[in-house]
């Protein structure tokens, strides 16, 4: 991604999902093992977009080249709450 910008409406677009999910529960269209997992996948790509975001401003604090930021996977993003 090369835009602080489009990171942030795959944001929006994640949130959106998670309220469909949501709704889909309430609505009893999706069981709640469904809602969890899917769920699950789209927090994994909220803190992805996050931390994307903090390495892309770090770096523009620090001189660097924004766009030398990366993705991170699932693993390494989610291991900073242990």
């Amino acid at each position: 991604m090369a835009k602080d910008q489009d990171i942030l409406d795959l944001v929006n677009r994640l949130v959106a999902e998670e309220q469909e999910l949501r709704s889909a529960l309430q609505n009893r269209e999706i069981d709640e093992s469904e809602e969890h997992r899917r769920l699950r996948a789209v927090e994994v790509q909220l803190d992805q977009c996050w931390d994307l975001l903090r390495q892309r401003r770090a770096l523009r604090e620090t001189g660097g080249d924004p766009r030398e930021a990366e993705v991170r996977p699932p693993d390494e993003v989610e291991g900073y709450l242990n």
